[in-house]
């Protein structure tokens, strides 16, 4: 087998790539990797230098790994800024550093992909020693693994030097938890939950409606161009008033996801008066929703759960979709059904006594993200008895 980075996804053909993928997630498809690059969203002075790992043998691409060189932990949604700072104390860089993740969007999902034939536990481990050895050539302080799937995370757990870290996401899934089916509609959905909470969220759908606002859904190709101009005005307005910048995805980025993707995407835009007032982009696959991306031109009461959450659960219901990932952070969506749920990353850190001192950490982290699933949980607002 031959190791080798690549300074672009486009040196590699879309069809060998996505051939390793066993699924139709779609943050790991060449496409949406490409789009990335050739919008200008990754490289350059982005902070974030494709450097992706792929492995060869005689029957052709074996493995690929998606690799970013670092000069910032923006981005990423695992958040080491005190790591950093540590490294800066004691007059250690800590960057660059080198990430495996998919850009800007801390979703869990494949990382390591390998073709069929190749077994994750036997690959893994000279995978590791790749990355290290590059490392300690070009001076990388970590290596770190964001959001991998559980097939991964199984194999990672027999790697030695690689540390485990946990936090809590909020997700929905589409199970009725006194029959174990999936649920008819909303009203059903809702049917689960204790009065008090289930008139809230009635109430929440009736004030988007009283306001005189409509809402609808569009998928793939009935997305019009108009759609995501309105979507992009809206995403950008929302990020200028909120962090003072422009997002991290520009326009472009945007085109070539319509052009190359439009099948894994669900617009929700809000108009009022045949106006576009909102806008919530999601990408979904077979077997997830995720809510990736919202934005609004002025403030109405409750659109933002209307169009983000509720849309998306109704979606989801239709489609028979069994989980809806809606993004990071938000106690507010537990009083809403979604449920917590554990996501994981893993580190390796060059330095001897940098690692010691993060894996004790660790420990302590994982042992308070643990009570506070627990704590959380307790919030979710269906009956008792289930």
């Amino acid at each position: 087998m031959q190791y080798r980075f690549l300074d672009s996804i486009s040196e590699i053909e879309a069809s060998s790539w996505n051939a390793l993928l066993k699924c139709q997630y779609p943050f790991a498809q060449h496409q949406y990797l490409s789009a990335l690059e050739l919008s200008g969203c990754v490289g350059g002075n982005s902070g974030w230098t494709p450097c992706h790992l792929i492995v060869e043998d005689t029957d052709g691409l074996a493995a690929a790994l998606p690799l970013y060189e670092k000069s910032h932990s923006y981005g990423e949604y695992v958040f080491d800024w005190a790591w950093g700072d540590a490294f800066h104390h004691h007059g250690r860089p800590y960057f660059p550093k080198l990430v495996s993740a998919i850009p800007f969007t801390p979703v869990t999902g494949p990382r390591l992909l390998v073709r069929k034939d190749i077994h994750l536990q036997e690959i893994l481990p000279r995978i590791y020693q790749t990355i290290a050895h590059l490392s300690k050539e070009q001076g990388y302080s970590s290596w770190h693994l964001l959001f991998p799937d559980d097939s991964l995370r199984d194999a990672i757990d027999s790697v030695d030097g690689l540390m485990r870290r946990e936090a809590v996401q909020f997700h929905w899934m589409n199970q009725h938890t006194a029959s174990g089916d999936s649920y008819r509609d909303f009203d059903h959905f809702l049917q689960g939950f204790r009065s008090a909470k289930r008139k809230q969220i009635r109430r929440e759908r009736r004030r988007v409606e009283e306001q005189g606002l409509k809402l609808e859904r569009r998928t793939g190709s009935d997305i019009r161009d108009s759609d995501w101009q309105a979507f992009y005005a809206c995403y950008q307005a929302t990020y200028l008033k909120r962090s003072g910048h422009s997002g991290y995805l520009n326009l472009g980025f945007f085109q070539h996801i319509a052009q190359t993707l439009n099948h894994h995407c669900m617009l929700v835009t809000a108009r009022l008066n045949d106006n576009p007032v909102a806008s919530s982009l999601f990408f979904f696959d077979e077997q997830r929703l995720y809510g990736r991306y919202w934005g609004a031109l002025a403030n109405f009461d409750c659109l933002h759960f209307e169009a983000c959450y509720y849309q998306g659960i109704e979606f989801a219901i239709e489609r028979g979709i069994q989980r809806f990932d809606p993004g990071t952070q938000g106690e507010h969506k537990l009083v809403r059904g979604f449920e917590p749920i554990k996501t994981y990353s893993y580190h390796w850190i060059a330095d001897p006594e940098f690692s010691a001192a993060i894996d004790s950490f660790l420990v302590r982290e994982r042992q308070h993200n643990g009570r506070y699933q627990e704590v959380a949980a307790a919030h979710l607002p269906f009956h008792r008895a289930e």
